[in-house]
């Protein structure tokens, strides 16, 4: 099953990406056979910052990234939204990548599931 999840909140203040997080995650270890995309648009690409240092025992949007692309999963940055908050491609995390909206497109049609955070 191929599932695009698109976020669209800020990484902390609010659980949606979190959440969106924990179920991309789930989802990728419950079948091998399972890609997932996450998609991060608006405030969410924030979440895809290098080097974040949270309190003990709060979650870290950072590593839970890196465990979406351990497996399958695959996380792509809007780039416009990226200017916009003026974030270079230097400062993200090396398994974020800046993308499109024609990239975001083209992962929507053969998705078998959207789901929007």
């Amino acid at each position: 099953m191929k599932t695009l999840i698109i976020l669209n909140d800020p990484p902390y203040g609010t659980e949606r990406c979190y959440n969106g997080l924990r179920l991309a995650h789930a989802l990728a270890k419950a079948d091998a056979a399972n890609t997932v995309t996450v998609f991060r648009v608006a405030d969410a690409v924030v979440a895809a910052k290098a080097g974040q240092k949270t309190p003990d025992g709060y979650y870290n949007m950072e590593r839970m990234l890196k465990r979406i692309t351990s497996g399958k999963g695959e996380v792509l940055l809007c780039g416009t939204c990226m200017d916009a908050r003026g974030l270079s491609k230097a400062e993200m995390i090396e398994v974020a990548r800046h993308s499109t909206m024609d990239e975001l497109a083209a992962n929507a049609i053969p998705a078998d599931k959207v789901l929007v955070f």
